[in-house]
């Protein structure tokens, strides 16, 4: 059962990685359009739940577009929703997901959650251990209801 759910798993994977453009931010671009992003500034959202009937309602900052670069090298902007998916790769290769309305940039450590469902699920990685930004529309049925 688990090698099913894991074969399952790398093959989601796989179709996600395919079928949507991925974009990078370069490190130091993140660090400038973030400044203000911070646990002072972020507001409550509430976005429309593809898989029940009620709404999820989270933490969001106020980003309305994010500067990024395509894969040949030019700068575009990605307008931010709850379907932006973000990617952070550290030092040791480590790969680490967040939704990206959610990451905020405090004292120098990056913070975002992980799952719109499990709020508890959030992480912290300290900017300086950062070498990889990689965003992506994960095209996910999630929209602002406010």
């Amino acid at each position: 059962m688990k090698r099913l759910k894991n074969s399952l798993l790398v093959f989601g994977t796989l179709l996600l990685i395919i079928s949507c453009n991925t974009y990078t931010i370069p490190v130091e671009s993140f660090r400038e359009q973030m400044i203000g992003e911070t646990s002072e500034s972020i507001r409550e959202v509430q976005i429309s739940n593809p898989l029940f009937y009620s709404d999820i309602k989270y933490n969001s900052n106020n980003l309305k577009r994010i500067i990024v670069t395509d894969k040949d090298g030019k700068r575009t902007y990605l307008d931010n929703s709850p379907s932006i998916e973000m990617r952070v790769t550290d030092v040791s290769g480590k790969k680490y997901n967040f939704y990206f309305d959610t990451v905020i940039l405090e004292n120098d450590t990056l913070k975002g959650g992980r799952s719109r469902f499990a709020k508890v699920l959030d992480r912290q990685i300290p900017m300086d251990s950062v070498v990889k930004i990689e965003v992506q529309d994960g095209g996910k049925k999630f929209e602002y209801q406010n």
